[in-house]
């Protein structure tokens, strides 16, 4: 999982540089032993802490703690990965036809004016008074996503009740979430920092961002499906959470992505998803608000089992294939199992 120390910030792609920490569980260590990258160019530098989990490795498990970089969006590896040998493309899944969030034509709908003691969304979980998400498992791609350019009101319906704000930046990392629905020119979004839940968000300072991609994790068979404009481009195995601490299901999106170093996440990149753990008092209490994360581990011995506390774990190639081509606002949605059987075989090892 990965979570957020006090006055921590994440670091926008192409701006300042964030120095934050993770926190993983590691065979070798007993303590808190630091690991300090090197700095990619940046004009400027901000402290924070993060907080990651990868999972229960083994019952010798101690925490670890990386120093790393924060970054947002799609782009090249920072420690210079190798190019990942191309795999076979798998059999196209179906999904649905994309969900373009087609906007219900009413009449104009009023947004009361929230008022300035509303909490802001942050890391921490979301406040509570927001709708569920009326269909968290669908597979269906969300096409669009929106990406607030001031501070903006989160209701609980059109026209409702202002429940909290959404700002440009969730930690530092510039905020795009999926479009679920549109209404009178509302969008209901995918609420993060919080699980198959939605907040809607009135007509005024955001603007919407193209989403290509989408992740579908298939809890059953420990398969993540990579997708394109709707056509599978790779899978791969997966390692996910303990009975304890499952990987949470419903749709939730990519945060942003972290840039480490250390041999417990093979060199590499961390995305920070908008979910968190289903029962926060099950997992570890140096991990408590932390989020879900999709990264790699040193090695693939777990892979196919369930021993994370609710991350998902892919192999190095696979992770560092989706560093390059996805980036913040990707929708990914964790179901049990398709109701299809996926064809093809798995990819990317």
């Amino acid at each position: 999982m990965i979570g957020l120390g006090v006055g921590g910030r994440l670091r926008t792609a192409g701006q300042q540089t964030t120095r934050l920490t993770y926190w993983g569980e590691f065979t070798t260590y007993s303590g808190c032993v630091p690991f300090v990258p090197s700095e990619p160019p940046a004009p400027s530098r901000t402290r924070a802490r993060l907080l990651i989990s990868g999972g229960l490795l083994a019952l010798l498990g101690g925490l670890v703690a990386l120093t790393l970089v924060i970054t947002s969006g799609a782009g090249p590896d920072r420690v210079g990965p190798p190019p990942v040998a191309p795999n076979r493309m798998p059999t196209p899944i179906a999904t649905g036809p994309a969900n373009t969030a087609p906007e219900t034509v009413e009449p104009s709908i009023t947004a009361i004016p929230p008022p300035d003691n509303l909490p802001v969304v942050d890391y921490d979980a979301a406040p509570g008074g927001f709708p569920a998400d009326p269909d968290p498992l669908s597979t269906v791609r969300l096409r669009e996503g929106l990406r607030p350019t001031a501070r903006v009101g989160a209701y609980d319906a059109p026209g409702g009740r202002p429940r909290a704000f959404l700002e440009p930046n969730l930690a530092g990392v510039t905020l795009v979430m999926p479009i679920v629905q549109r209404r009178s020119g509302w969008a209901a979004v995918l609420l993060p920092s919080a699980n198959r839940t939605l907040a809607w968000v009135p007509p005024g300072d955001w603007t919407t961002v193209p989403l290509r991609d989408q992740l579908v994790v298939e809890r059953k068979t420990y398969r993540l499906t990579w997708l394109r404009d709707d056509q599978p481009a790779q899978s791969w195995r997966t390692t996910l959470g303990t009975r304890a601490t499952p990987t949470p299901l419903g749709r939730t999106f990519v945060l942003g992505r972290s840039t480490l170093t250390g041999r417990v996440y093979a060199d590499t990149d961390v995305f920070a998803l908008g979910a968190i753990p289903d029962d926060p008092d099950a997992v570890p209490t140096a991990l408590r608000g932390a989020h879900i994360g999709l990264h790699t581990w040193y090695n693939d011995d777990d892979l196919g089992t369930n021993v994370t506390d609710g991350c998902i774990r892919i192999t190095r190639s696979g992770q560092r294939k989706l560093l390059d081509e996805i980036g913040p606002g990707t929708m990914l949605v964790v179901v049990d199992k398709l109701p299809a059987a996926t064809p093809g075989p798995l990819t990317g090892g």
